[in-house]
């Protein structure tokens, strides 16, 4: 309480000392040889960082448990999905993006609107701008919008929630107008670090947003999705992985959830056993660069080269739903000795501190063109569009490591024995989405948002007996609960029109 009255003393304070003195105000307090404010091309470079520059810890113990591709038996500081319970890990993205990336982006958009000398840059930031708010309606639901980022431009500080529904027409027209906008003849994007300023690509990434967002929507509104992925797909999306937009972190700015999993914490996260089982029904040439596994390891300190196996054959993942105590009764069934003989990411290829971050793929762009020619809404061949994905993903794993490199002959043999399965339309849109649910690998936010959206693949609930949720998944994130202090009335109007707070609460989208 004294700290609110010092703010509040100070607050009045220093707004009567503004009223008293503001005579000449802009003139004095204006540096003649300081910066007044940022290069916008630098202020968008630093929203692109700051989407992937997130708490390691929230980021793995949510959507990348939720979608069972890694799980941790620990509580306390571990404890979140794997549990299925509520922790303020789901403050993730909440926090970080309101806090840096869209504040960031928002100033971008708002200084370049009227700059005709830069307008590709006006318009990539709105493609991005899409992209980082897509991410935080896909884990809420109704969230500011169109108020938001607004706090220090305007000292708007209470934003209203805006409907989910109204949030997805407004990023569709924003993706097709910034994307048709973007002119190559008009220049490169001088300093712009995603692209390397390249207008093609980015009008590329644009379109490919465009179709991503459009099938958000095909089982709420198929006539809008089908729209937007006929405009997505004529517009011109992704052609190969080299357009794929992606990351490439460093030792000084290192990858977050790989520091957590290749450092201290290694011993705690594992590959989940749907995961590994998945991969080996299959025999997806994946399983072995994905995964490494110490036999017989009693302890972390036991993880030691001598165990230490890659053969696909004997790879074994945890099941989901066990504390580290309860996991003990798996031991037998599953032929392990502890918690530490399961099998894991391999940590020497993926989930390093130097791995990459990828936000869309033409693999992942690929899927969802096979998607809408299943369902008739675009024409051309859903089985070459599958081959042409698959055949990404699988290459996507040397921009890792070298030494993840899935062989070419590997990928040929797999492709041949599996192709597209276009017998029934059910029977293609389960075989996309089980290979997006992979391609979406490591962006654990685009597969859980796509696992929502079409049910695959047919992953059983987490069953750990202390779920708040018990037999159903996280569907959304609730919402951080320092908004019930600082925004508490429009937080209320947005919670009356989703039904619950609560993690299994189904988004605009996410219908049955």
């Amino acid at each position: 309480m004294k700290k609110i009255r010092l703010y509040i003393t100070t607050f009045l304070v220093v707004s009567l000392f503004a009223i008293s003195c503001d005579k000449d105000f802009d003139e004095i307090n204006t540096s003649k040889t300081d910066f007044t404010s940022l290069e916008p091309a630098v202020v968008m470079n630093s929203a692109i960082i700051s989407v992937t520059d997130r708490n390691n810890r929230n980021y793995l113990n949510q959507a990348h448990t939720i979608i069972q591709w890694i799980i941790n038996p620990f509580g306390s500081s571990m404890q979140g999905a794997n549990y299925n319970q509520w922790t303020s890990k789901q403050d993730d993205p909440w926090n970080p993006f309101y806090q840096n990336s869209v504040p960031r982006i928002v100033d971008v958009v708002r200084r370049t609107k009227d700059d005709v000398s830069r307008s590709n840059l006006y318009n990539a930031a709105r493609i991005w701008k899409v992209y980082i708010f897509q991410q935080i309606t896909d884990a809420y639901g109704d969230v500011p919008y169109f108020e938001a980022g607004l706090g220090f431009f305007e000292k708007n500080v209470t934003a209203v929630y805006d409907t989910q529904q109204a949030i997805y027409m407004d990023m569709l027209k924003e993706l097709e107008e910034a994307s048709a906008a973007l002119d190559p003849a008009k220049g490169a994007i001088s300093g712009e670090i995603l692209y390397g300023g390249n207008v093609d690509r980015w009008k590329k990434f644009g379109y490919s947003m465009l179709l991503r967002t459009a099938m958000r929507l095909s089982k709420v509104d198929p006539a809008t999705a089908e729209t937007y992925a006929k405009k997505a797909i004529e517009g011109g999306v992704m052609e190969s992985n080299g357009d794929n937009a992606w990351f490439r972190h460093t030792a000084e700015f290192p990858n977050r959830p790989g520091v957590e999993i290749s450092g201290t914490e290694k011993g705690n996260y594992y590959v989940t056993k749907p995961f590994v089982d998945f991969l080996k029904s299959t025999n997806d040439p994946r399983l072995g660069p994905f995964t490494h596994r110490y036999v017989g390891a009693q302890n972390s300190t036991q993880q030691t080269s001598d165990r230490r196996t890659k053969d696909p054959a004997k790879q074994i993942g945890m099941p989901v739903g066990y504390n580290d105590i309860t996991i003990k009764d798996a031991f037998g069934a599953d032929g392990v000795v502890s918690i530490h003989d399961y099998s894991q990411f391999d940590w020497n290829l993926f989930f390093v501190n130097t791995s990459p971050d990828f936000h869309c793929t033409y693999g992942q762009t690929q899927l969802l063109l096979a998607e809408a020619i299943v369902r008739g809404w675009v024409t051309g061949d859903a089985a070459a569009a599958f081959e042409n994905a698959v055949k990404a993903d699988m290459d996507l794993l040397a921009l890792f490591n070298s030494a993840a490199t899935v062989p070419a002959a590997d990928i040929t043999a797999y492709i041949t024995a599996h192709p597209l399965n276009t017998s029934t339309t059910e029977a293609a849109l389960e075989q996309i989405n089980n290979e997006y649910w992979l391609a979406s690998f490591p962006n654990a936010t685009e597969g859980w948002a796509n696992f929502r959206r079409s049910g695959y693949p047919a992953l059983a609930p987490n069953p750990y007996p202390g779920s708040e949720i018990p037999g159903e998944f996280i569907r959304r994130h609730k919402y951080p609960q320092r908004e019930d202090i600082t925004n508490r009335a429009n937080l209320l109007q947005a919670i009356n029109r989703i039904g619950d707070n609560e993690m299994n609460t189904r988004i605009w989208w996410d219908k049955k």
